[in-house]
């Protein structure tokens, strides 16, 4: 093994092992500073906290009406109204897109944890994350509460629902420890995923269903989507009543994307974490 390999060998391990070490020592930090994101986030406002689910009850409204009222294409799926169906595919997509932009631009935006102390940057996307997973559990609890409201009693494949928050979370913080370190060297790399957003969104299978499509090839490709597998995985949990051990191919793409996502992240952090305080 040559020199130079050894080098980059230990410069990735001492960059995981750095990473890991801080999340342990900043623990506690970690919880308060996601708890002062999360006030910061609402305490502007006159209905404060309210905000959390109001936001989100207007989107799928509309987009409810839209299909429903305007299209007319929103039946039922799988036997469950398309209102339903609507709210627990697109909960999660809430706080998948808050990562996908405001992850990416979390060490701008708490730039003074950078420039003005000394604190581990590799915590600011976990604690922005933690943030915006608490209003999601907020709306997966209004979820279940409309599933039981409306005569649809929790299955045992709601056991499932934990796994599938966990990936979530896992994937998305991984997404803000990847962009985040490139954004704050660069805040063309922000602007490029926010025009990104809307088009993952509308290709992702959020408000229609995947499965459905004839075009075999298009619909291998969009499984590959890493947001198409976690919301059809909350949907198997509340609509399609399906294990996720029932779909090991989608299960394995998301696998290897996860690692893939963690490796691109290490490398992200390890080549920008120097430069960091300067540019900032």
């Amino acid at each position: 093994m040559s020199v130079t390999t050894a080098n980059k060998k230990a410069g990735v391990g001492e960059t995981i092992g750095t990473i890991l070490r801080d999340h342990i020592v900043y623990r506690k930090q970690i919880v308060k500073l996601a708890v002062s994101d999360l006030r910061r986030t609402y305490r502007a406002s006159a209905l404060g906290w309210a905000w959390a689910v109001i936001k989100p009850l207007v989107t799928i409204f509309v987009y409810w009406f839209a299909f429903s009222i305007g299209l007319r294409k929103g039946g039922d799926i799988a036997g469950y109204p398309f209102v339903l169906w609507l709210i627990c595919g697109i909960v999660p997509w809430f706080y998948m897109s808050e990562m996908l932009t405001l992850g990416t631009e979390c060490i701008l935006r708490n730039r003074y944890l950078v420039t003005k102390m000394k604190y581990p940057v590799s915590t600011i996307p976990t604690f922005t994350s933690i943030s915006k997973f608490t209003v999601h559990l907020i709306l997966l609890v209004l979820t279940i509460l409309i599933f039981i409201l409306t005569g649809n009693m929790p299955t045992i494949y709601m056991l499932q629902l934990p796994f599938y928050m966990v990936c979530n979370f896992l994937f998305f913080t991984g997404w803000a420890l990847f962009a985040a370190p490139i954004a704050a060297i660069s805040t063309d790399f922000s602007n490029l995923v926010k025009s990104f957003v809307t088009a993952v969104f509308w290709l992702s299978g959020i408000l229609w269903e995947v499965d459905s499509m004839h075009h075999a090839l298009a619909r291998r490709l969009l499984m590959l989507n890493p947001v198409t597998f976690l919301c059809n995985g909350y949907r198997n949990c509340f609509v399609y009543k399906t294990w996720f051990f029932e779909q090991p191919k989608r299960l394995l793409y998301f696998a290897v994307a996860l690692v893939v996502l963690y490796a691109l992240a290490f490398w992200s952090y390890r080549r920008t974490r120097s430069e960091m305080a300067d540019v900032l």
